[in-house]
């Protein structure tokens, strides 16, 4: 008989982020989870602008749509929601001017789910609504997961999503693209032992964890500057510096070379290089996915190397 771990919700959700900002913000800011956010509203999200300026006022995250840059906001409430915060995504959806204003909150009241509900009736399809609940899972002793469940959504959001999945040409090719990849990674041996492969997307990059929630290793294809990019995502300010005393080490060892960007205003940092493509040539696609492979490889060891 098949013996099987009970699946057990996490009521508190403090447990894991014990301080909203300092905490959960930062945590979903990190691209990785941006995209199971972004999986469950069908939205690729972009780079995240942490705290951002409203006037006098800070909007959790200010983000875009990758695929048509439509500018998207986050209020994030590890509470019931709350007549204060309700006001707050009004203040700030029109400060950012924003297509799409996305509520996370620990428990939606019916009122609040009856007041998002009204504003996705009465106002035009330039801005829509989502309130969506954050729940917390574990087997087990094992890690938490995090999930988002949508409690609002704006009306005939599942048809228009599927409506511009099917017309949006540029998120077409790059779902061909990471495809090709992933068949192309797929027979590298060292890669697949190094990575797990990636659910492919619309979206503009890929991701690939090395262990650690502080970094991760991210491919770009860039289509309007004509380049792939490799890169060290680093939500840890100390940790860049460290790799940054060895940059000169660093480029040498791997032959690449890198823009290294602190991004003081933001949580994240980026170790970068890039390499100029020919997205309409076919007959160079392979010469791009070795480089991306080769590099990723080389990242993984120096990330070992230098911060084991």
């Amino acid at each position: 008989m098949v013996s099987l771990e009970k699946l057990e919700e996490i009521k508190d959700l403090r447990q894991v982020w014990p301080h909203e900002a300092a905490d959960f913000t930062r945590w979903l800011a990190e691209s990785q989870n941006l995209a199971i956010l972004g999986d469950t509203i069908g939205v690729d999200l972009d780079e995240a602008e942490v705290e951002s300026a409203v006037g006098d006022f800070h909007v959790d995250i200010f983000t875009s749509d990758s695929s048509n840059g439509q500018k998207i906001i986050i209020e994030n409430q590890l509470e019931s929601t709350n007549h204060d915060h309700l006001g707050k995504l009004i203040t700030y959806a029109s400060g950012k001017s924003a297509n799409l204003v996305v509520w996370l909150v620990k428990h939606a009241r019916e009122e609040h789910r009856s007041a998002i509900e009204w504003l996705n009736n009465h106002t035009d399809d330039q801005i829509g609504f989502f309130l969506c609940e954050i729940k917390l899972y574990k087997i087990g002793d094992s890690m938490p997961a995090a999930k988002f469940e949508v409690i609002e959504k704006p009306n005939d959001w599942a048809k228009a999503i599927k409506k511009s999945d099917t017309n949006n040409q540029t998120m077409q090719r790059r779902l061909e693209y990471w495809r090709a990849f992933n068949e192309y990674a797929s027979t590298n041996k060292k890669f697949t032992h190094d990575f797990n492969l990636r659910k492919p997307s619309g979206g503009h990059w890929m991701d690939f964890s090395v262990g650690s929630s502080k970094y991760h290793i991210a491919m770009c294809q860039i289509r309007r500057d004509g380049v792939i990019t490799i890169e060290i995502n680093i939500n840890n300010k100390e940790i860049f510096h460290k790799l940054y005393q060895h940059c000169a080490e660093i480029e040498a060892e791997t032959g690449l070379e890198f823009d290294w960007q602190e991004l003081p205003d933001k949580v994240i940092s980026r170790i970068r290089a890039q390499k100029e493509v020919d997205f309409n040539d076919a007959t160079t696609q392979n010469e791009q996915f070795d480089w991306l492979i080769s590099s990723a490889i080389k990242l993984k060891q120096i990330i070992h190397k230098y911060l084991k």
